[in-house]
């Protein structure tokens, strides 16, 4: 199902009809910029509208100049995304006034949740689409310039999968691949598998043609993004989808580093953990979603695992890799989350050690069951325990970081990881388990992209510092593409949604290594 509706008076100075402003007979192409808001999967769209903008002709605006379109690409997740969009929106309304034939589109699952909502309440706004027709904003955008008026375009399901779509890369170094879309959890606080929709998984097949596409380009280390990733594979009835998926990946010449974001402990089995520890390039990192360390929270939280679970899926991990470095998401105030509840969450804490914790206080969001939950907690008591809990967790962090100070540790050189580099004349990287290092070295020598050994001298609960010289630096294609200002623009990867009938399977792993 499609929801169109064109608004009347959204797009001011429109060019006469049938022109097209960035077609052979404009003097100058039309640029563009995004922006982003929310999660992971929301930075990876946001590569392929670039790539959609820049197939049809547009180019970056660069520096201070102002773009002839801007895209927001919206979250919908915390209570404060609304009023963080139509704040910037209203900002935008004289930068638009002042600058004839600018357009303004809106994007995500905000955009998907609002829908009309958008023009209505910012009637300035030219495009909305969905998150289900990305692929269509450079329709929308010249069908708004062409009828001078909004085109608000929504689909109800997916139609076509994302990776088909051209994407302008932001890393030379490092890149997303999407693994599936949606998610089939019912999580009572999510509105995400609302906007997103049921889980679809991508074939086996096209994931690796993409990693392997990103590889040719010198990328060295991928992503595995999904809402849920390891329940992949469900759909074509292949239980061990994503560890068969963990070790193909393994097998692919050039792939440095795997990482993957998120799991859910419902879905965390024991051969995830074996591909993990057995496949040489995956990274010993493991971003674990907790939420609550109260089971009658978690029940109500619908999240189908309990605090027992959760804690022997983490002693399995650390029996099995030592060295990994673990991470959470956690969220107070709940509703009819009582002190003994909450007090259950910092006992959790305490024993899974996370390395860091992502901290929220629980938001009411429209259209959510939590939304219209007895025991809605005051703000000030969810303030003070999430207080406790921030500092509880800031105590935790540093002590995992301090058991790294005098380790040696190979680090992928970042770009805007640090932003005291200049004044402390540091560079900064990501080592192997995701934490961040700042190091000592030579920027006109190592580059973004490259390969450094270190030596941890201290640690912060953030961060830590490697203070002495490297103890090797290799140079890489990634390296040299970020200095001469390349990254990868990978063009759709011809997959489509799954058809019926299950995909070909994968073929075997080699033996297992390290």
């Amino acid at each position: 199902m499609t929801t169109m509706t064109p608004t009347s008076g959204a797009t001011e100075n429109a060019p006469a009809a049938g022109v097209t402003q960035n077609g052979p007979a404009a003097e100058h192409p039309r640029t563009y910029e995004v922006r982003t808001y929310g999660c992971q999967m929301n930075v990876h769209d946001s590569e392929r509208l670039s790539g959609l903008l820049e197939g049809a002709g547009y180019v970056r605006a660069g520096g201070e100049a102002t773009p002839d379109v801007v895209v927001f690409n919206t979250c919908a997740v915390r209570e404060n995304a609304d009023n963080k969009l139509y704040g910037n929106l209203g900002h935008l309304l004289p930068t638009k006034k002042s600058h004839p034939g600018m357009q303004i589109a809106v994007g995500g699952c905000l955009a998907q949740k609002d829908r009309g909502e958008i023009t209505r309440r910012a009637p300035w706004v030219d495009v909305v689409f969905g998150t289900h027709n990305i692929g269509s904003l450079p329709v929308l955008l010249e069908r708004a310039r062409h009828n001078a008026e909004a085109q608000v375009e929504i689909l109800e399901s997916l139609e076509v999968f994302p990776s088909t779509l051209p994407a302008r890369r932001e890393s030379s170094y490092a890149g997303w691949v999407s693994i599936s879309v949606g998610c089939d959890n019912t999580c009572t606080f999510c509105i995400v598998p609302a906007l997103r929709g049921k889980e679809k998984d991508r074939r086996a097949g096209d994931i690796l043609a993409e990693v392997r596409a990103l590889v040719a380009e010198g990328v060295l280390e991928v992503t595995l993004l999904g809402q849920n990733v390891n329940s992949y594979g469900r759909e074509f009835g292949e239980r061990d989808g994503f560890s068969r998926l963990l070790r193909a990946c393994g097998e692919i010449e050039g792939l440095e580093r795997v990482r993957f974001t998120s799991p859910h402990p419902r879905d965390f089995t024991d051969d995830v953990i074996e591909a993990m520890a057995q496949t040489a390039n995956v990274c010993h990192q493991l971003h674990m979603p907790l939420q609550s360390g109260s089971d009658a929270v978690l029940k109500a939280m619908r999240r189908s695992y309990r605090r027992e679970k959760y804690l022997g899926i983490i002693e399995r991990v650390r029996a099995a890799m030592p060295d990994a470095a673990i991470t959470t998401d956690i969220i107070v105030g709940f509703p009819g989350e009582t002190e003994e509840d909450f007090q259950g969450t910092l006992d959790v804490v305490r024993e899974a050690r996370f390395s860091s914790a992502f901290t929220f206080q629980y938001s009411k969001r429209p259209g959510t069951p939590a939304a219209e939950m007895d025991g809605q907690i005051p703000k000030q008591v969810v303030q003070e325990r999430y207080e406790r809990l921030v500092a509880l967790q800031e105590e935790m962090s540093w002590a995992q970081n301090k058991t790294v100070v005098g380790r040696t540790v190979e680090l992928l050189a970042a770009e805007g990881e640090g932003r005291k580099d200049a004044a402390t004349h540091r560079m900064s990287g990501r080592a192997r388990d995701g934490r961040l290092v700042h190091f000592t070295g030579d920027p006109q020598a190592v580059r973004p992209g490259d390969i450094v050994e270190t030596v941890v001298t201290y640690a912060a609960p953030h961060h830590l510092v490697a203070d002495g010289a490297p103890l090797s630096h290799r140079r890489t294609r990634a390296g040299d593409n970020w200095a001469a200002g390349r990254t990868p623009k990978t063009p759709g990867v011809l997959l489509g949604l799954p058809t019926v009938g299950a995909p070909p399977p994968l073929p075997p792993a080699a033996s297992p290594c390290g």
